[in-house]
C-alpha cells in the first residue's frame, strides 16, 4: 500500500465508493460536502494509515461553505481509480496579493533550480482543487518539497530559511527518499544542531528519528521511542 498510494497522494475513487461514503457520513453537513465532492469528481488525499486496517485512509479539508471541517473516510484500495498530486506551487500565485506574486515566482524558480518541484497543499492547495474558498486570514502556505538526498534537503531548507518574504508563513514538509515527511523548519533545526532528531511522518505512523533514519538508513529500534511519540500522533496527517 505504501508504494501504491503514498501519503499526500491524491486519489480519485469510483462512484460506488462515493455512494458508500455518503451513507457512512456522520451528519448532514458531512453528507452534503461529500455529495458535492463526488458530483464534482474531486479527489481525496491519502493520509496516515491505521495499523491492521486493510482499507485505505483518505481525507479532505472542506471549504468555508462546510465549516472548513476535516473529513476522514476509508475505502478499499481497489476503489481508487486514479492517483495524482497536489498542484504545483507556482499555481498558487493567483491566490496571493499581486505585490507578492513576483517574489513567489522567484521562489518557485529557485526551488526548481535546486531540483525540487514544490507542490502546494493545505488551504491553498485545496482551494486550487475545489475552486471554493478555503483560505482564511493567517492561512499558512503549506509546501510539499520532494528531495532525493540529505544534501538536497539541506539546500532547500537553507533557501526557505533565508528567503525574504512578506507573505503567508511558509510551512510544509520535506518528502525524503526513505518515505518520511519532515517539517522543513525541523530539518533546518537539525542542520543547525539545535535538535538531534526530527518528527518523521510516514504512511504507517510517526516517530522521532535521527537524520540517517529519516533518510531511510534504518528505523527506530527502541520500544520506548514509540511510547515517547504516541502522544504526538493524534491529529497528525
Amino acid at each position: 500500500m505504501a508504494q501504491t498510494c503514498p501519503r499526500h497522494a491524491l486519489a480519485w475513487i469510483s462512484p460506488p465508493a462515493w455512494a458508500a461514503l455518503r451513507q457512512e457520513a456522520p451528519d448532514a453537513v458531512a453528507r452534503e460536502c461529500l455529495d458535492w465532492w463526488a458530483a464534482q469528481r474531486l479527489p481525496l488525499v491519502v493520509t496516515r494509515q491505521a495499523p491492521g486496517d486493510a482499507r485505505l485512509a483518505l481525507g479532505l479539508a472542506a471549504p468555508e461553505r462546510w465549516g472548513r471541517r476535516k473529513l476522514a473516510v476509508r475505502c478499499a484500495l481497489d476503489d481508487v481509480v486514479a492517483q495524482g498530486d497536489f498542484p504545483a506551487a507556482a499555481a498558487a500565485g493567483p491566490l496571493l496579493a499581486p505585490a507578492l506574486q513576483p517574489a513567489w515566482r522567484r521562489l518557485c524558480g529557485d526551488l526548481q533550480a535546486l531540483g525540487c518541484t514544490a507542490r502546494v497543499h493545505g488551504s491553498h492547495g485545496w482551494q486550487l482543487l475545489s475552486g471554493l474558498p478555503h483560505l482564511r486570514e493567517g492561512s499558512d502556505l503549506d509546501l510539499l518539497l520532494p528531495v532525493a538526498s540529505g544534501a538536497q534537503a539541506d539546500a532547500v531548507t537553507g533557501l526557505l530559511q533565508g528567503w525574504a518574504w512578506d507573505g503567508p508563513r511558509l510551512d510544509g514538509e520535506l518528502l525524503l527518499p526513505g518515505g518520511a515527511g519532515v517539517a522543513w523548519r525541523e530539518w533546518q533545526a537539525l542542520c543547525e544542531g539545535r535538535v538531534a532528531a526530527v518528527l518523521a511522518k510516514r504512511l504507517e505512523g510517526v516517530a522521532l528519528e535521527s537524520r540517517a533514519m529519516a533518510l531511510g538508513g534504518g528505523r527506530p529500534e527502541a520500544a520506548e521511542l514509540a511510547d515517547r511519540t504516541s502522544a504526538l500522533q493524534e491529529g497528525l496527517e
